[in-house]
């Protein structure tokens, strides 16, 4: 069985450590390198990321962790960490407070804990298997919107988009009528998080890494929500295609996007 007060304290304390390194570097990041044409990496990244794997490594030595930016460590164990140090380096190279610190733990292709920390508003989601979801420590749930015309959806545009252009420009013109309105705040981590706690009713974006939504589909999952992939299927760490919505509307979405 899962050690929920020792996994989260480990969690608790990488995420506010790194937290520190992002607040540090914030409004004066240097990019490093560029991932792709439109992948940013700073230097923040990978200060985080080590903050991170470090901790996780000291309090879990058994376990695997898969991290963003290549720190993380292969082992023979039924438990991974799956972190994203920085989820949202555009917005934070560009100074908008709109980025996450989002660490996931998932034993056997299930995610079982998340955290999502954003430094600048220092709003702190956590939920584990079984016991709900919290936005700082406060029990949240997701929206009970049952109407898709009078719903708030939230999507992303994968790295790849400019080759992806046509597909994605025409299942975003599918949905845009059908629903009140369309965000796109660029941090997958909060998207996720923001349906949690009914913020959105809804958020669907595909081509992601385990990174961009290990912890926040567990957010959602444990705060009564639903999430599959693009085909209904019950969604895994793995995946590349992401529905998450309040589960009212998600029969009544999935069409659009198909």
């Amino acid at each position: 069985m899962a050690d929920f007060e020792k996994i989260e304290h480990t969690a608790l304390a990488a995420a506010h450590g790194a937290a520190k390194v992002l607040l540090k570097y914030y409004g004066r990041a240097r990019v490093v390198k560029k991932k792709g044409e439109i992948d940013l990496l700073t230097q923040a990244d990978k200060a985080s990321e080590e903050i991170i794997v470090e901790a996780v490594t000291r309090a879990f030595p058994d376990h695997a962790i898969l991290a963003e930016e290549g720190s993380g460590k292969e082992a023979d164990s039924e438990y991974t960490w799956i972190v994203d140090p920085l989820d949202g380096t555009t917005n934070y190279a560009h100074g908008l407070p709109l980025f996450s610190i989002s660490i996931g733990l998932a034993r056997a292709e299930k995610t079982i804990f998340g955290l999502v920390l954003n430094p600048v508003t220092q709003e702190l989601f956590v939920a584990k298997e079984g016991q709900g979801a919290t936005l700082n420590s406060r029990p949240i749930s997701v929206s009970g919107q049952t109407e898709l015309q009078d719903s708030l959806m939230v999507t992303g545009f994968p790295y790849g988009l400019k080759t992806m252009m046509p597909e994605l420009m025409d299942r975003f013109s599918t949905v845009l009528p059908k629903v009140q309105g369309v965000r796109r705040l660029g941090s997958a981590a909060l998207d996720l998080c923001y349906v949690a706690c009914g913020r959105f009713d809804g958020f669907w974006e595909q081509n992601l890494a385990p990174w961009d939504t290990a912890a926040g589909e567990c957010i959602v999952r444990e705060a009564g929500g639903k999430v599959t992939d693009f085909a209904e299927n019950e969604f895994s760490p793995g995946g590349s295609q992401i529905l998450a919505t309040n589960g009212k509307i998600h029969d009544a979405f999935l069409p659009l996007i198909c």
